[in-house]
């Protein structure tokens, strides 16, 4: 196919992803935000938020991807006119993200008194534990402000979440401003204060999304229609049978991710900053990979419930190009301004060091990063999940940390040794999410079904 022949796709394709760019970006800046001016702050204080949030994103990318099986269900739905279907998911949608929400909760406060036990310095365990319970307490409003923003890009919107995200974290820029160095007068809160600006822009999220949905017609009957004769018991296992694969999935990469903070805290507090420097790039490059894969899981269901099927596949194969291109950008960003990369974070000259090192290997693996993400999405598009979550076992836990772990520590590579792991394992997962694509797709097509035209 020429790139003539592709281009409404790239077009298309962006047009959807770019909102959910955005979006993704302000989610990941939140936790970037808090690091920066926490760093500016004190190293101590930066080791512990990056202790903090691997221990919350650990468990809190579960329900978040849980709730990411919405989208594609929602979208083939309301591309085949079932209103009633669509009602009724976000009812049912709606309670699962309450209820998970809850047990997340509740969950994640049995780790309060395990943090001084996971061999971290006293410095960090001792300003990681208030920081940490304060965004635990964010969890509820997150989740479901997360269900309300899988369902609008179930129906095509991604406008929405962006302006809402952005709107989240300028409000957080603000507090954290306020009360990590007590500004006009506030107290001098440090890490606690970015914790208490996190929670209160967090709670923002699901009123602004029920304002949002109020004041647009179209999306006004879900709230006024939906009432408990919409609650399923059978609505909410469908659900759950689609969203728990992609949450187990999510939090295998997650935990991988996770457990490397803790082998790195091991090595030193400046190792640990300074990986969470690394880590905050990556996430950056990796929210627009996920911005072009919710476009393209999307573009999938919306393409599938039109049974069009040469409309998915140029949609996927567009996607591919386009993360392609962007995680090529973002590899040669990050190589070319290492060095000047962590002075953006801190001011310690040995972890600005250890961060620019690292900086490199966080370069070599975004395409392989870029691709997996893309490959679980269009994957997620033809409600595909539960291969990907074995798939996710393998690559992550059986060759990212183990092989990591290896190298970092018997080995004896320090953390580059841990990135190492990273790149294989990525690797891996991009290949095999790809190659069971197109086992299915070919698996999907009808013999002779006649293509309707490309679902906008």
């Amino acid at each position: 196919m020429s790139f003539s022949e592709y281009l409404p796709y790239y077009k298309r394709n962006l047009k959807v992803a770019f909102p959910v760019m955005l979006t993704q970006l302000g989610i990941a800046l939140m936790g970037v935000i808090d690091s920066i001016m926490v760093g500016h702050h004190s190293t101590a204080e930066l080791a512990a938020v990056s202790f903090a949030n691997a221990i919350f994103f650990s468990v809190m990318l579960f329900p978040l991807g849980i709730m990411m099986g919405l989208t594609p269900m929602v979208g083939k739905a309301y591309t085949q006119g079932a209103q009633m279907r669509v009602r009724r998911l976000f009812a049912n949608g709606l309670l699962n993200s309450t209820l998970w929400g809850i047990t997340t909760v509740l969950f994640m406060a049995c780790f309060i008194p395990l943090i001084p036990h996971m061999g971290q310095e006293p410095v960090v365990v001792e300003k990681a534990q208030p920081y940490y319970i304060l965004v635990v307490l964010s969890i509820l409003p997150l989740i479901i402000g997360n269900s309300f923003r899988q369902f609008l890009e179930g129906l095509g919107n991604t406008m929405v979440a962006m302006i809402i995200t952005i709107s989240s974290n300028l409000l957080n820029i603000i507090l954290n401003g306020l009360l990590i160095f007590g500004l006009c007068g506030l107290p001098e809160l440090g890490s606690t204060g970015a914790a208490i600006a996190t929670l209160v822009s967090r709670c923002t999220l699901p009123i602004a999304f029920v304002l949002a949905m109020k004041f647009k017609r179209e999306w006004a009957q879900y709230l006024k229609k939906s009432d408990k004769s919409d609650i399923s018991q059978t609505v909410l296992r469908e659900i759950n049978k689609i969203g728990m694969p992609i949450g187990f999935q999510t939090w295998l990469e997650t935990i991988a991710f996770t457990l490397s903070f803790i082998f790195v805290g091991w090595i030193s507090k400046e190792t640990l900053a300074a990986h969470q420097i690394a880590n905050h790039m990556s996430d950056l490059t990796f929210m627009i990979a996920l911005g072009v894969g919710s476009a393209t899981t999307i573009r999938i269901s919306h393409q599938w419930g039109a049974n069009n099927y040469e409309g998915m596949r140029m949609a996927a194969n567009a996607s591919i190009h386009l993360i392609i291109v962007l995680n090529s950008i973002g590899a040669l960003l990050m190589v070319s301004f290492r060095h000047l990369i962590p002075h953006i974070f801190t001011n310690d000259i040995e972890v600005i060091e250890i961060a620019a090192n690292i900086l490199i290997y966080t370069a070599l693996y975004q395409l392989s990063d870029g691709l997996q993400a893309v490959g679980a999405a269009m994957l997620r598009g033809i409600q595909d999940v539960k291969a990907p979550m074995y798939i996710a076992l393998l690559a992550y836990g059986v060759i990212c940390l183990p092989l990591g772990y290896v190298l970092t520590f018997p080995c004896e590579m320090g953390v580059d040794g841990m990135w190492i792991g990273f790149i294989v394992g990525l690797s891996v997962a991009a290949i095999l999410f790809h190659i069971r694509f197109r086992k299915k797709f070919k698996e999907l097509i009808p013999p002779h079904l006649p293509q309707s035209p490309d679902c906008q």
